[in-house]
């Protein structure tokens, strides 16, 4: 059994590796997931990470991270989702089953269920409980991909192979580790957000393998309290000292720690441990590991991706990655390794460092809105008796059927009285109905068809608008959820054999990145794909031929 590499020496083994991988040719050119060719895929997806990062920095990163792709992998820069529900569930479910909303059905992060008469997240499931967590928690729902409507990448894998390749999928958030690894993943891990221990549901097994067991026993996410986040002049960017949270309790990890570098470090750990203790691209078939990293995320909403600290987590991920990509040339052997890297959503720039450049641009404060709609849906469907008619997470408003019900208001007019109302208020260019979706009453148009497949038949009804630019709902901070290229524009890069190293200026959208790896591994796309097969960045190969990695070609426009 091999074990990861001492940091110290990471860089000098990924060089090696590299080194090695740019002279072979011996390497069968033919993939096949029925025979581990490659050994394993691994898949990036970084979460909040804007495409435009990756060139705004390019001169700041150092062989072995991102450049690893950007130099000797395929890089498309025009890469953009083709929809309007820019969200975290949204997003990695896309990415995975090479659809949209309207393939997959996960139209957010949460909604609202009329049968439960409360807001549910994208994963939840009362039908299983969480494994690994404190006593008092057992008993709270756990999580599970019922919810989607179309299968995965590693779904399509796992009954190609019939189960003998290994799918796993690693996050902080739940949904970012559920979703990606569809139904007939291997094991999902994601964190309790208090201590910072991996945990997964009885959806997988029982209890934690002995392994990750072992992990949080040990641990490890202790050494990463009490410390001074630091930037390369060594200005101090953050402290994770203990402190209390919102609500006046002493805060956890994910508060304190999850918006710091320590974060993205200590989930590869727990990834680079499963790599070696599961035996992943060990097998007969090709395996398969997502990668979700939420730190960036969560920074990004606080402060902005145009502040010192973005920048300065994109190069200490860029570190991050160089050291994880060198325990894999150690672990697997970077020659029979392929790497893709996306995002799941952009972001709006700080509303407040757009009007300083006189763009247009607000924050909204939603809790307040959410009032005001209420308060002039009730003055028009039951005046002198308040109620709550729907629920706000801008530009989506969810709504209670209920409360309609009572006022004898059926659901397409109650969704255009929503939407008229949220219009009136100043919130919005315009919106889509549930309804109107739903029969494919939206404008022929690029704009029409980002809201067409954004729809999904989840979640009672709902009303999704068009926000104005650069306006977020939150009141402070920044936000994504809109159909701009600020939230749409994420990175699509693709490093292994089979890819012709270079820059591709061609349209590409994550929808792509599924079907690129099915039609290469030799297995069916996820049930609803429907993106295409990125062939300009293929390198031609026969069957029965030799290939080898090459140097990245002169870019493409």
């Amino acid at each position: 059994m091999k074990f990861p590499l001492c940091p110290l020496v990471a860089r000098q083994c990924l060089a090696l590796a590299l080194a090695v991988s740019l002279v072979l040719s011996t390497i069968p050119a033919s993939a096949s997931a029925y025979n581990a060719h490659p050994k394993l895929v691994v898949i990036i997806v970084i979460d909040q990470f804007r495409a435009d990062y990756l060139e705004r920095y390019r001169d700041q990163f150092p062989e072995g991270g991102f450049r690893l792709l950007l130099d000797h992998g395929a890089n498309f820069t025009d890469c953009n989702f083709d929809y309007a529900n820019t969200r975290t569930a949204p997003g990695h479910s896309t990415l995975f089953t090479g659809a949209y909303t309207n393939g997959h059905g996960i139209a957010a992060n949460e909604w609202w269920d009329p049968t439960k008469k409360k807001m549910v997240t994208s994963v939840e499931d009362d039908s299983v409980k969480l494994v690994g967590v404190p006593d008092d928690a057992k008993t709270k729902s756990g999580a599970s991909p019922h919810n989607l409507r179309a299968d995965t990448l590693g779904d399509e894998l796992k009954l190609a192979t019939q189960g003998k390749s290994k799918v796993f999928s690693v996050s902080l958030k739940d949904r970012a580790s559920v979703l990606p690894g569809g139904f007939a993943a291997d094991g999902a891990y994601w964190i309790e957000p208090k201590s910072g221990g991996w945990i997964t549901s009885t959806y997988y097994r029982p209890d934690l393998p002995k392994w990750a067991q072992d992990f949080n026993g040990s641990n490890r996410a202790a050494k990463y309290w009490d410390r001074d986040w630091k930037n390369n002049n060594g200005d101090v960017l953050r402290s994770t000292a203990h402190r209390k949270g919102k609500n006046g309790n002493d805060a956890g990890f994910y508060e304190v720690i999850g918006s710091t570098p320590f974060a993205n470090e200590y989930e590869l750990e727990f990834a680079k441990e499963l790599v070696v203790y599961e035996n992943l691209g060990a097998g007969q078939a090709t395996d398969l590991l997502a990668i979700s990293l939420s730190p960036n995320d969560i920074l990004g909403h606080q402060v902005g991706p145009d502040s010192p600290e973005m920048a300065a987590m994109a190069l200490a991920l860029d570190r991050e990655l160089a050291d994880f990509f060198a325990f894999l040339g150690h672990q697997v052997g970077l020659a029979d390794t392929w790497i893709a890297l996306s995002a799941d959503h952009g972001v709006s720039p700080l509303p407040d460092a757009a009007k300083k450049l006189r763009v247009p641009a607000a924050n909204l404060g939603a809790g307040k809105l959410e009032e005001q709609i209420n308060a002039t849906l009730a003055a028009k469907f039951s005046p002198g008796h308040p109620a709550s008619y729907m629920k706000f997470d801008y530009p989506m408003a969810w709504l209670d059927q209920d409360a309609f019900a009572a006022a004898h208001v059926k659901e397409s007019e109650a969704e255009t009285a929503v939407g008229e109302a949220m219009k009136q208020a100043g919130l919005l260019l315009d919106y889509f109905t549930k309804s109107q979706l739903a029969g494919g009453a939206a404008p022929n148009t690029p704009l029409g068809r980002k809201y067409l497949n954004s729809y999904s038949p989840e979640g009672g009804w709902y009303v999704m608008g068009v926000p104005q630019i650069y306006t977020v709902g939150s009141a402070t901070g920044t936000d994504h959820a809109s159909p701009f290229t600020y939230d749409t524009h994420v990175p699509l890069a693709f490093y292994g054999l089979p890819f012709r190293p270079g820059t591709y200026r061609t349209h590409a959208e994550p929808i792509d990145l599924a079907a690129t790896l099915a039609s290469l591994l030799g297995i069916n796309a996820p049930t609803h794909s429907v993106g295409r097969v990125l062939t300009e960045a293929l390198a031609p190969q026969n069957h029965g031929e030799s290939s080898e990695v090459r140097e990245p070609s002169a870019p493409r426009r």
